[in-house]
This record gives C-alpha cells, structure tokens and sequence, in this order.
C-alpha cells in the first residue's frame, strides 16, 4: 500500500477554484494549480484495500490503488501507464466524472473517522495533466493492419473510445460526426470553463496520428444512407449517443424563448470556438428559469452567470436532498445528497419541490413568467401541495432535465430493433438484430455518465474485434446489461 498511516495524518485536500469574481469574467477551467507535492500526500490515503471497492464504483475497471500507490511513491510515469491502460481519455474523465469510485472508497464509509474518501479524480486528472506535459502520451500505430474496416457513427467519449482501441488492433477505422468539429457532447455540450477544448484537441491529435480517420460534417442518414454506409464497411458502429431532450409539454410550451438545455449549450460553446461573434440565444440581462436540478441544469447556470444574466433561477421537482449520504443510498452506492458544482457557487437560486404548471407569455408571444406549485411526496407519488402557486419572472427558460434516447432516424434506416425504452437494442456483444451492425454508449443504454460512455466503447470495440478476427485480443470491461451500484 502507500503510505500506512496516510488517512490518519493527511486529511483530503482539493484544489482551490478561483475567485467566483474572476472566473465567471472568462471561460476557463474554475480550479487553481495544484502542486504535485500535496497531490502526491492525497494519494498516500489510499489504503490498498484487500477488496477494492472503489472498482465497483467504476464500469471501466480502474487500476486505482496500483496509480495511487505510484503516485505516492513518485513513480508517475508508471502510474500514467497504469491509468491508460483502462481509460483511454483520463484528462476527460479527470475534469467531467462525477466519481462514483469515490463515493464506493473504503475510507467514505465513515467520513467522520476517516476524513472522507481518497481524492481518486484529482489524481487521476493530474496523471493524466503530467503524462501530457513531460511526453508519456504518444500515438500507438499498429505494427500491421488487418485489412478490416470499421466506421463509427458518433464522436462522442463512446465512439472515439471504440475507434482509438480498434485502431490500435490494426483495423482501418473511419469515425463520421455530424457537426462540423469531431467531439460530439465533450465538444459542444460540455461548457469550457468545465474542459477547454484543447484538452480534446490534443486526444483527436494523438488519434489521428495512430491511423483514425475522421469525418466531420458528414450526416449518416442523410449525406451518406445506412445501406450505402454498411456496404463500404467490414462493421458499422452506432455511437449516436441519447439526444433526444425531455420535453415539457404544458400550457404556453409555444411561447418564444423557452429552449431546450442542448439548443442553448452548443450555441455558448460555438462563441468560444470562434464561429459567433455573439450567442443567438443568451441569457445577458434576462431572468433566466433553468428546469432540472441536474449536471445539465448546472451547466446552464455556469453559462448563464458568464453571459451576464439579471437572475438565475433552477428548479427541481424533487425535495431537496440532505448536506450528508442518505440512508437510503447506503455506501458503497452512489449517495443521494444536496451537491454544490461550481456554478451554484457563483449564484443563482435553487427551487426544490415545484412544479410548473403553465408557461406565461406577453403580448408579443414571448415568455414573461412561469406559474409554479409547491409538490410533495405522497405514497411514493408527486402530488402539488394546495394554495401554493406561485409566479416567478422569466425571459429565458432552459428545459434540463434530461433526455429520453436517441434520434430513431438512424435506426429505421437500418431496421434495427428498438428494446422497451427506445434505445437500440443488442444483444451480449453489443451486435443488433442486423448482422454487422453494433451499437455502444447512451444510444443502447440510455443517459448515462461519461465512463459508461468510454467502457461500452472499449467493450464494443473488443466484441467487433472479436467478430472480425474470430478471437480475443481487447478488453472487455462491462456488458451490455451491467449496471451502477445504485
């Protein structure tokens, strides 16, 4: 283990963010450096323990004792091979997972006693920063190509996960994104002051340079048919990702500046690309409603602050969730519990427990108010708490909360078979009900968290493998049907 004594003598430490008065004047990551020597403290804390529980936490199998112990030891050009042996985009998952490995560490059990639990995604970003920054990270070309073609639909954490691991075992891959820049959610979803984009830039570098191809602006379905696609390729595989937005199909839903979270984030992101000299949607001087509590909400609110918004406010249909892990989420579960991000530290107002009843518009068509109703929980159903309505201001209101799978175009034009909640369905390997076709991440899933998104793709990509070699070289970290400790 590192060091024996490490949860008793160091207690956790996290970068700082910088001051909410700075940040919210630019767009860049919210956190302070961190030195490598506290970092390398942070990792002393690990225990080693006999059953890692923090692997269960994970889908894609982390080796996070074995980096940690590295780390602690100053090895961290061998903690960098340990942690991309499983992870093929650690500087992402650094800055954008939630860390369910964290909440299923041994040491957050008893937080009171032990300090709560080991720092593993602070690690694993400044691995991944360092190896980087000294010239560990090179591209791995195959030593012979197989003669095997592959085209992967989507450029999302998902798909370039499975193109980068296919590439690496020899096949010609080609990955088709149809917007104009390759990234799908990590390039105009995620706002930059959670991952500047260079940060994905220098990954789609490294992939270029093993062998991957990529084909940005270029809609399957559309620029290229289904059937045309499939007689090109050895396989095709569907990475398309959960796009389509839950709705909120109430009264006044017609009224002008009510959009959904994903018309609004891309819009913010393509500024900061250079595209638009000014957002066409933006919150500057408006009374901004977000609905959905979520990490998209939160998005929303951090993009909304920037842009200059009067007021923020965001609403969640749920009560709010206790300062502390729940009993009903026990450890090592992932705890039901109130969560501060970034953006709700720099302001803006939280709504717990309402509903919205009506969207009110002026005369010209435009929303101007949102009428409200306090909710409550009865025999495990919402009901709305009579005499609580309410109206509060709205110029701009963001639909966050969440979405209800993918875009079914694709899908009909490969007759593929959909399972009981409109996602595509696949069987143990990933393959669908038509031969050659496969399918990984949130468009078979569901929405999900990003390191789902990266295990399907490695997983799929070692079941195409095996399809197109008849054995088994890649690793093969989840199944279709495995699923988060919850």
């Amino acid at each position: 283990m590192a060091d024996p004594k490490g949860f008793l003598t160091t207690p956790p430490e996290s970068p700082a963010r910088r001051p909410v008065d700075v940040r919210i004047m630019d767009w860049k990551e919210v956190y302070e450096p961190f030195p490598h020597s506290s970092l390398e403290k942070q990792a002393g804390r690990c225990m080693d323990c006999g059953i890692p529980f923090c692997h269960n936490g994970c889908p894609l199998g982390n080796l996070i004792p074995e980096w940690n112990d590295l780390v602690w030891r100053q090895n961290w050009q061998d903690a960098s091979e340990r942690l991309h042996a499983t992870n093929n985009f650690p500087e992402v998952t650094g800055r954008l997972c939630p860390a369910p490995c964290e909440a299923a560490c041994v040491l957050a059990v008893n937080p009171e006693q032990s300090g709560g639990a080991v720092t593993i995604k602070q690690v694993e970003h400044e691995i991944a920063d360092r190896a980087w920054d000294d010239g560990w990270v090179t591209p791995q070309v195959p030593g012979r190509l197989t003669g095997k073609t592959v085209a992967v639909v989507g450029s999302g954490p998902a798909g370039l996960a499975a193109a980068q691991q296919l590439t690496r075992a020899g096949h010609t891959v080609a990955v088709y994104e149809r917007a104009d820049r390759v990234g799908g959610l990590l390039r105009y979803g995620i706002p930059e002051f959670k991952m500047e984009k260079w940060v994905l830039d220098r990954r789609l570098e490294q992939m270029t340079a093993e062998g991957t191809k990529f084909r940005p602006g270029v809609e399957v379905g559309v620029d290229v048919g289904a059937r045309e696609l499939k007689s090109r390729y050895d396989v095709v595989l569907l990475a398309i990702g959960s796009t389509v937005g839950r709705d909120l199909p109430i009264q006044g839903r017609h009224l002008d500046g009510i959009h959904q979270a994903m018309e609004y984030l891309p819009i913010a992101n393509r500024v900061q690309q250079g595209d638009l000299a000014e957002p066409t949607i933006t919150a500057n001087g408006k009374h901004v409603v977000i609905i959905g509590g979520g990490d998209t909400g939160a998005d929303c609110l951090g993009t909304a602050h920037r842009q200059g918004a009067a007021s923020v406010v965001q609403l969640e249909i749920l009560p709010e969730p206790p300062a502390q892990r729940s009993a009903m989420t026990p450890w090592p579960t992932w705890p039901l519990m109130l969560r501060i991000s970034s953006a709700h530290e720099e302001g803006g107002e939280r709504k717990f427990a309402v509903n919205t009843e009506e969207f009110l518009g002026d005369d010209s068509g435009h929303v101007r108010a949102l009428r409200l109703v306090e909710v409550r929980m009865v025999d495990g159903r919402i009901e709305a708490v009579p005499g609580t309505q309410l109206e509060i201001p709205a110029d701009l209101v963001l639909l966050a909360m969440g979405f209800t799978g993918p875009e079914k175009q694709l899908a009909d034009q490969f007759e593929l078979d959909l399972d009981t909640r409109g996602n595509i369905a696949r069987d143990a390997s990933y393959a669908t009900n038509v031969p050659g076709v496969f399918v990984a991440g949130d468009a078979g899933r569901g929405q999900s968290l990003i390191v789902w998104a990266i295990a399907e793709g490695r997983a799929a990509a070692s079941a195409i493998d095996r399809y197109l070699t008849g054995v088994e070289r890649l690793p093969m970290p989840v199944a279709p049907t495995a699923r988060p400790l919850t």
